[in-house]
């Protein structure tokens, strides 16, 4: 087990990682002191929410209750949303209460969504259980539910008050589920970690077969290096954008494929647009599209993707949040383990680069 403290500018907060965490879990909300307890989780995990999370909860003597969401992408809603606020009134959660979110992205982004708004804002603990959420998105407080043509366009900045990384539920995961997080773990080498990259590349068979003293190492990693991009950058005014890499034309083909593609496959796509486009402007070498390549590979994530509309995924890309008057600003690497933020790339080359990455 590993342990690292996440400092913000709205606070700090423990991330704990390992395996069979309860007495971690339970010693978290039992230092918060909640007045009530509110589980929420999706229909796939339901069950190790059950058997894990609230039976550890409950150990505490607090009164707890739970929701379930039905599993997928599509669960980020405001329809959703609305159930879940509706659930936190029936459960009569006041502003002392607690919502602890037990799944992957889609659950920690809507429960923290709630988390945020209900009675103004409550304590939030993030159980992550997939790899994608444990290395991402239950890092660094954003939360957020889709609209009606954009990813993750309603949404707040909610720090959790803990994290608790159980690796032990990746065991329950399917193969597809757990591949698709190494997208995000590429994500992190090629654009902030060389050491990792290496770690990557020397590592391969342990990771595949979900080794749990290698994957500790993995999510340690990705962990602190978000720790000390939040820590500078909690709202994403200026550095924190280094870790949408991959994520313009990602989110743009999640949008335009109506969340038909996973968010792994897809931000593997978008990883590779953003290299080709790099190469193209001449700010990176095409060994680094090359190693990309190979490693994307490598850990199950190949280039092909359902066939989606190159006119739907660009005008997607159109409406990314982080565009300013219109102009989207690119994530590009420029050597592996470094990209840069903010650059501007002319519209008939992103166009190009798409429509032959979509084949």
């Amino acid at each position: 087990m590993v342990r690292l403290i996440l400092d913000s500018a709205s606070g700090s907060y423990p991330v704990v990682i390992g395996t069979n965490l309860q007495r971690e879990l339970r010693a978290a909300v039992t230092r918060l002191q909640p007045t009530g307890v509110a589980i929420i989780t999706d229909t796939n995990v339901r069950p190790w929410a059950v058997k894990v999370v609230a039976k550890a909860v409950k150990r505490s003597g607090l009164k707890t209750a739970i929701h379930t969401v039905p599993a997928g992408e599509r669960s980020k809603s405001m329809a959703q949303l609305h159930e879940v606020l509706a659930f936190l009134e029936r459960e009569r959660i006041d502003r002392g209460g607690c919502v602890i979110a037990v799944g992957g992205g889609t659950v920690g982004d809507l429960a923290g969504l709630a988390a945020a708004v209900w009675q103004r804002g409550v304590r939030l603990v993030a159980v992550p259980t997939t790899l994608l959420a444990m290395v991402d998105s239950s890092i660094g407080g954003k939360t957020a539910v889709n609209g009606t043509r954009s990813k993750n366009a309603i949404g707040a900045f909610w720090q959790p008050s803990a994290v608790i990384s159980d690796l032990a539920s990746i065991d329950t995961l399917p193969a597809a589920s757990y591949r698709d997080a190494f997208a995000e773990v590429v994500k992190y080498a090629v654009a902030m970690d060389r050491g990792l990259l290496v770690l990557l590349q020397k590592e391969r068979e342990r990771l595949v077969s979900a080794d749990k003293a290698m994957l500790e190492r993995v999510v340690f990693r990705c962990v602190a290096a978000k720790a000390l991009v939040v820590a500078k950058d909690e709202r994403e005014k200026g550095p924190r954008a280094i870790l949408n890499y991959g994520h313009t034309a990602g989110h743009a083909l999640e949008s335009a494929s109506g969340f038909r593609v996973s968010h792994g496959r897809a931000v593997a796509f978008g990883m590779r647009v953003a290299a080709r486009l790099a190469y193209s402007m001449d700010l990176c070498s095409k060994r680094l599209v090359e190693t990309q390549d190979e490693l994307l590979n490598a850990y199950g994530l190949p280039a092909r993707v359902p066939h989606v509309d190159p006119k739907r995924v660009m005008a997607a890309i159109s409406f990314d949040k982080k565009a300013r008057r219109g102009k989207v600003a690119w994530v590009l690497p420029r050597r592996l383990g470094r990209a840069e933020i903010g650059h501007a790339v002319p519209g008939a080359l992103v166009r190009r680069v798409v429509t032959k990455a979509l084949g």
